[in-house]
């Protein structure tokens, strides 16, 4: 009898993982599992990370807004030979119908100039402006630190 029990709790730890994945919607835009990384005392800038499926047409991530920093910055990060680089960037193409992923180590989101640490299990709103679907608030879930914190010394 053994086999019931492990079905009903693996049933619900899925249930309870899905609940955390908050999904949104604006227009023809789907953002999936909005995400920071959670930040040291001290440090002043922080990652944020997720995932848009253009399910229409050509559309552009232009702007995004917290109040838990000073400003957000898109920005792409590269490998130029054993060389980082990070550089900001005006707006994420959002070509119709692909899903574009920010992430560590390519497009991302900086929270510049952060008002306080962000604190795994803590969530904030983001604001998320598109050139054609328009403005979307999400919950950003901020996620304990996975290895090194992410530095914004890299060469622009």
């Amino acid at each position: 009898m053994r086999t019931p029990t492990l079905a009903i709790a693996c049933a619900i730890a899925l249930t309870a993982c899905s609940a955390q994945a908050e999904d949104y919607k604006v227009g023809s835009i789907r953002i999936a599992h909005p995400h920071a990384r959670a930040t040291a005392a001290g440090q002043a800038a922080g990652g944020g990370y997720l995932r848009l499926d253009n399910q229409g047409p050509d559309d552009r991530l232009v702007a995004a807004r917290a109040q838990v920093a000073e400003r957000v910055e898109l920005h792409s990060m590269t490998m130029e030979g054993d060389v980082m680089r990070m550089r900001q960037l005006d707006a994420v193409e959002l070509p119709a119908g692909k899903t574009v992923e920010l992430k560590p180590g390519a497009l991302h989101m900086m929270f510049m100039g952060l008002k306080a640490p962000l604190k795994a299990g803590d969530k904030f709103p983001l604001t998320l402006r598109f050139e054609k679907a328009g403005e979307v608030t999400v919950q950003m879930a901020v996620e304990a630190m996975r290895g090194e914190p992410m530095r914004h010394d890299m060469k622009h």
